[in-house]
């Protein structure tokens, strides 16, 4: 569970730039070079893709688009200036590829390797282990606002809805929904305190911090629920929890292996159960519940 975090510091440290969790020296692997003479973005691209795609990389140009991008300022390649695109690059901007391309080839996910990602029209910070939003976590998030506005009288005290995510990881979810209703409160809770810590640092760098209440808590012990009681009945509940089947486990990119800890498995569905007795203490009959309890 180190691996992704001891290269990520091996290159940011060196580079001056921010994230990465423990320090690891690059001794014991080699980055790849870029071959001599590629001066400028569009070349750099080029190179980066074949190599990507020899290597067997996913989403080869989207890779070094997003690395030469992040490099240059932008967010993604088109963005950029068009002057960009030819203009020789600098020493330093060529160290820096060829440092997070490396890392590339190792399988580190994009989203580590440029320490941040969009979702939802919000930037958020990516560190791991804490796992990445899935493209299908947006959806989850846009049935909760058709949910919420489908229902208005199911709102909590303050005018609005008050929500509680279990396992909010890098708080994607939490914070999208926080930005897109105005009067919600959110409830966010994670065993982990890498999730716990990344949580709280996107939710100040957008300024809700003041929305937020986030709890470390293991959903799956006996009696967790007893600690939701003081903040009431929740409106909502909503959860996206990291669970592979073992038997689609040696079909997964190894991205995804090297980065699944031990609750990214079928046991992850099973936050539910500690829940089922206790949860009319802290429901109410208008809660919403994005997957089945029994009662």
């Amino acid at each position: 569970m180190e691996f992704w975090g001891r290269m990520l510091q091996a290159f940011l440290s060196g580079l001056g730039r921010r994230g990465g969790t423990r320090g690891w020296a690059f001794s014991s692997w080699r980055p790849h070079r870029p071959l001599p003479g590629l001066l400028n973005a569009t070349e750099l691209v080029s190179h980066w893709t074949a190599i990507f795609e020899k290597r067997g990389i996913p989403e080869a140009q989207a890779s070094s688009e997003y690395i030469v991008a992040h490099v240059l300022g932008a967010k993604t390649f088109q963005s950029l200036r068009p002057v960009l695109w030819t203009q020789p690059l600098t020493p330093w901007q060529l160290q820096c590829i060829q440092e997070l391309s490396s890392c590339r080839l190792q399988r580190m996910p994009v989203q580590y390797i440029l320490g941040e990602w969009d979702f939802q029209g919000l930037s958020l910070k990516m560190a791991p282990p804490v796992f990445i939003p899935r493209p299908e976590t947006e959806g989850l998030v846009e049935w909760v606002l058709e949910e919420v506005a489908q229902r208005p009288h199911a709102v909590g005290a303050q005018g609005g809805p008050l929500i509680l995510e279990v396992g909010c990881g890098s708080g994607a979810i939490s914070l999208s929904l926080l930005s897109q209703l105005p009067q919600s409160r959110v409830i966010a809770v994670d065993k982990g305190e890498d999730a716990i810590c990344l949580t709280r640092e996107n939710a100040q760098r957008l300024q809700l911090q003041d929305r937020i209440r986030i709890v470390p808590l293991d959903v799956t012990s006996e009696g967790s629920w007893a600690h939701l009681l003081p903040w009431g009945p929740m409106d909502l509940v909503v959860s996206n929890p990291p669970y592979v089947f073992h038997q689609d486990m040696e079909q997964l990119a190894p991205e995804i292996l090297r980065l699944s800890p031990p609750t990214a498995s079928p046991s992850a569905m099973k936050t539910q159960q500690p829940w089922t007795e206790g949860r009319r203490a802290w429901t109410s009959s208008h809660t919403s519940w994005p997957w089945p309890l029994g009662c």
